[in-house]
């Protein structure tokens, strides 16, 4: 599932927002929180309502593309973030920046179709 393009306009999202933008579950996020010990969005209220920032949905946005667009079991995703950071983070970068532009070449490909 490709990940939802989104573009920063607020400062906190609720986790149905940060689902939504990646496709998954909300129980999916909250167990990656318990397996992921550097993904802790900030709770507020007697409630513990989460509210995720910038920097948490790049952490998602990495978890994602290891678990979900490379298929790596979670042990495997750990292990890769925990021994090589910078290079997980700059592969999900990548990554993200060949399916926008996958995106907007099939776009482009549509539209050229329409004028034939």
């Amino acid at each position: 599932m490709a990940l939802n393009e989104y573009k920063p306009q607020k400062l906190y999202y609720s986790i149905k927002e940060v689902a939504e933008m990646f496709g998954l579950n909300e129980s999916t996020l909250r167990y990656w929180e318990t397996e992921f010990p550097f993904l802790r969005p900030k709770t507020s209220g007697p409630a513990k309502v989460r509210q995720y920032q910038e920097k948490d949905i790049e952490q998602i946005k990495l978890i994602h593309n290891l678990v979900k667009v490379r298929g790596f079991k979670l042990a495997a995703a750990k292990k890769i973030i925990n021994s090589n950071r910078q290079g997980a983070d700059k592969t999900a970068d990548v990554l993200s920046r060949l399916i926008s532009v996958r995106n907007e070449l099939q776009a482009l490909k549509k539209h050229l179709d329409y004028l034939q």
